[in-house]
């Protein structure tokens, strides 16, 4: 054999469309695109002016609310309202996943009981929140963090469940403690999956969030959007909307940080 076929010859890696690739800009020009769009359509007359407002009208009721200060009248407190409702919630919802993953006398105590109060819509508990904590933000508080619990708990102890169980015996091979395991293979495993959880249970915080401010709030995005609806101003409308939308991708950009952070090992 030749000196030179017996050279190593790099082989390029075949399994690179598999490997997410970041395209920031797309989704920036697919959202102007679409109001641009909307614009025209506005515009033209193509789009009746009673079912959608020019965005133009609505960048400017932005601006109004931001000269007028109600945008953080209303904004901060809705911020408080999910951060600490949904942390209330996830942090419990992790721990409670995590121990059902773990031990199977609490999984056959609670799995039952977090398949019983899954299903209900927690926008329908409500009326039943604010007569046990008040009208108040406790209320608010309550709603949030319970609707953020279930989904959380499902989530961790499913990504717990799914760890691949060759990691674990090979942890025990090598005289890993149960510790040790715990802490270095299955939570790093189940990460991935946890934080997946997280996008759908912050979802739901942001609607359980409007509902509400709906009921018994004088200020908050939810209120806002309430006030708008029923003087059927669609500038204020829209704009409440498009307020909850871009806290959505706050916090899913957010999560995304998180998930490079934590997660950076596996590429």
């Amino acid at each position: 054999m030749s000196e030179k076929s017996s050279k190593p010859r790099s082989v390029e890696f075949r399994g690179g469309g598999f490997a997410p690739v970041s395209h920031r800009w797309v989704g920036l020009v697919v959202f102007i695109v679409l109001i641009v769009l909307a614009e025209v359509g506005t515009q033209t007359g193509f789009i009746s002016a009673l079912t959608m407002p020019k965005p133009s009208d609505v960048l400017e009721t932005f601006h109004q609310l931001y000269v007028s200060g109600l945008l953080w009248k209303h904004l901060v407190p809705s911020i408080t309202r999910l951060l600490v409702g949904a942390t209330l919630g996830i942090t419990v919802g992790i721990w409670v996943g995590v121990m059902i993953g773990l031990f199977s006398y609490v999984r056959a105590g609670l799995v039952p009981l977090v398949a019983a109060i899954f299903p209900i819509p927690k926008i329908a508990l409500l009326p039943l929140f604010v007569i046990w904590f008040g009208i108040d933000e406790a209320s608010k508080y309550a709603l949030i963090a319970f609707g953020t619990f279930t989904p959380t708990v499902v989530a961790t102890y499913g990504a717990v469940d799914n760890v691949d169980r060759t990691l674990i015996r090979m942890g025990q091979s090598f005289g890993l403690s149960w510790t040790s395991i715990v802490r270095k293979i299955v939570l790093p495993g189940a990460m991935a999956g946890i934080l997946s959880g997280l996008r759908i249970s912050m979802a739901i915080a942001i609607i359980l969030l409007v509902a509400a401010e709906m009921l018994g709030a004088e200020y908050g995005i939810g209120a806002y959007i309430l006030e708008a609806g029923s003087l059927y101003d669609l500038e204020r409308l829209f704009a409440g909307v498009v307020i909850l939308s871009v806290m959505g991708v706050l916090v899913s950009a957010a999560i995304s940080a998180v998930e490079r952070k934590l997660l950076g090992w596996r590429t």
